[in-house]
């Protein structure tokens, strides 16, 4: 009796087998939803760095570190988008110009305080150029942040450069508005031709159509003429036959 009062009591003790897998099974679930969701979280950096770069570039006769970014769009639809990004910013820039300047096609944006990556006012200098000869519609966007005349991307805390090659990412929807609206005006450049065109074969059949009709008057003149002609022709003769026969009759 003793003993089937303490099985019992050891049975009533021990934990159930369903609510120890069930136990586990949450734990699991828990767990895969916290990794999945690093991921998700951690997935826009490692795409960052993967198309962010970071390399050098010759600029003030000085080999400059610099962010790089590559961007399927033509080049300029690119530095539309840069352009109106920073004016919407209120940032004109300044483009290096000369024939001379090794650094022309830069643009300089002075003492620019852009929110998205800095609180800090930097000389940010941009320099958009073709991916290849071969790859016209690629481009490659380098980005030199300056401060008092000095390269100060290595001074730039983690977040700050995280925050800037986001910034360069985060370009693509304007580049693509940009992009169609280089579309746009190119179409309607082509429309506008065949307008042209349109207007040129219509002027040219108007033009055929006055020498068309000119020909058919001249035609009925002609047509007039010979008929004058012919009777002038018969008059001739009848005035020939009459001077001949007064030469039979003389003879």
């Amino acid at each position: 009796m003793y003993s089937l009062t303490a099985d019992k009591a050891t049975s009533d003790s021990t934990p159930d087998a369903t609510d120890f897998v069930f136990t586990v099974s949450l734990t699991k679930i828990t767990f895969m939803r916290k990794f999945a969701l690093s991921l998700i979280l951690l997935s826009p950096v490692i795409f960052l760095q993967a198309q962010v770069t970071e390399d050098k570039i010759e600029y003030n006769k000085e080999k400059q570190a610099c962010l790089v970014m590559e961007y399927n769009f033509p080049p300029q639809a690119v530095e539309n988008a840069v352009i109106a990004k920073m004016n919407k910013l209120g940032y004109k820039g300044k483009e290096e110009k000369g024939m001379f300047n090794k650094d022309k096609g830069f643009r300089v944006y002075k003492e620019a305080m852009i929110g998205d990556i800095s609180p800090s006012r930097y000389d940010y200098v941009v320099n958009i150029d073709r991916k290849s000869r071969k790859e016209s519609d690629a481009a490659v966007l380098y980005l030199i942040v300056m401060k008092d005349d000095a390269n100060a991307l290595s001074r730039m805390n983690t977040e700050e450069l995280g925050k800037a090659k986001a910034f360069l990412y985060n370009l693509l929807p304007d580049i693509e508005e940009a992009n169609l609206e280089l579309q746009i005006t190119a179409q309607e450049d082509v429309v506008v031709k065949a307008e042209k065109k349109l207007k040129n074969l219509q002027s040219d059949k108007d033009d055929m159509e006055k020498k068309i009709k000119k020909l058919q008057d001249d035609i009925k003149d002609n047509e007039k003429n010979q008929e004058q002609q012919v009777a002038e022709i018969e008059n001739q003769r009848k005035a020939l036959d009459a001077l001949k026969g007064k030469r039979k009759k003389s003879a």
